[in-house]
């Protein structure tokens, strides 16, 4: 590109020089990502989920439903790249059904909401013909087993009676304790990959730190809610920790496959909901179990 004349610059144009230097851009950060952005999306996430969490429960209903819901249309947004086109009206109407079931009536309606679920989009799907059918209905079946079917957990979780909000911040707190603690561990100390094909920027001190981070809060945290033995709360932690990762991982291994990112990019920093999700979904079930096992329901 000619050079303009001397004494002119041409439009949007500054020279750079000892006492002006080039005008840097920002970086996102050492994780690869919009760290504000990030910290200002969870922040508004977090108070989304809180607030009818602790003044007004059946409202968390509505947001847990909505959240499914748009995780189900990014994941059937997602595996369309590979080829497959799983029904969406019958999933999303499906995983609804399946989460106010869970709320309402506990596992074996969970359980049910998933079979209607799957037999209502196999119905809705033999509409458009033979052809892929068998791929079609698996992609759909991964999704209402990973989305909603995992999700009714959470619904599981607060729905009980008395302290069913404190049963999720404490499931809550442990999963953002873990992501902290592997970000942390990881920017800073990290040298040995845990899974370089599927995940390059993980690693073993940045799981260390999750691990950790988990344990130690929930053990507090249990122990101030419930009133259970620290190191039961600890037990808690490392095992919701543990599935935490595992959700990060297989949600990265499902995207390394689609080819894709970031499931879509709904969310600044974060890139879609199902991105957010990724580490809850597999978390709430296994919270659901142990807090069944420490802090049992009454009533």
């Amino acid at each position: 590109e000619p050079e303009p004349p001397r004494g002119r610059r041409g439009p949007g144009r500054r020279r750079a020089s000892a006492e002006r230097p080039p005008t840097q851009q920002p970086s996102p950060g050492r994780a690869g990502r919009n760290l504000p952005a990030a910290i200002g999306v969870g922040g508004g996430l977090g108070g989304a989920v809180l607030l009818p969490l602790f003044f007004y429960l059946p409202a968390f209903l509505l947001v847990l439903a909505a959240a499914i819901a748009i995780g189900i249309w990014e994941m059937a947004r997602a595996v369309r790249r590979s080829g497959a086109h799983p029904p969406l009206v019958p999933l999303i109407a499906g995983g609804v059904l399946t989460v106010g079931l869970a709320w309402f009536a506990g596992p074996d309606a969970l359980c049910l909401g998933l079979l209607v679920t799957v037999l209502g989009t196999m119905i809705w799907r033999l509409g458009d013909g033979p052809g892929d059918y068998q791929r079609d209905l698996t992609a759909a079946t991964l999704i209402a087993v990973y989305v909603p079917f995992l999700g009714g957990f959470a619904a599981m979780l607060a729905a009980a009676p008395d302290d069913g909000h404190l049963r999720v911040l404490v499931t809550l707190v442990a999963v953002v304790l873990s992501d902290t603690g592997g970000y942390a561990a990881g920017a800073n100390l990290g040298k040995h990959p845990m899974a370089p094909s599927i995940s390059p920027k993980k690693s073993w001190e940045g799981f260390a730190g999750s691990v950790t981070a988990a344990a130690a809060g929930s053990a507090l945290l249990i122990w101030l809610l419930f009133d259970v033995a620290p190191w039961w709360g600890a037990l808690f932690g490392v095992a919701v920790s543990c599935a935490a990762v595992l959700g990060d991982l297989a949600e990265s291994m499902i995207k390394r496959d689609l080819g894709v990112k970031d499931m879509s990019n709904l969310l600044p920093g974060h890139g879609g909901l199902m991105d957010r999700l990724d580490s809850i979904l597999f978390a709430v079930p296994t919270a659901y179990l142990l807090l069944a096992v420490f802090v049992p329901v009454v009533g």
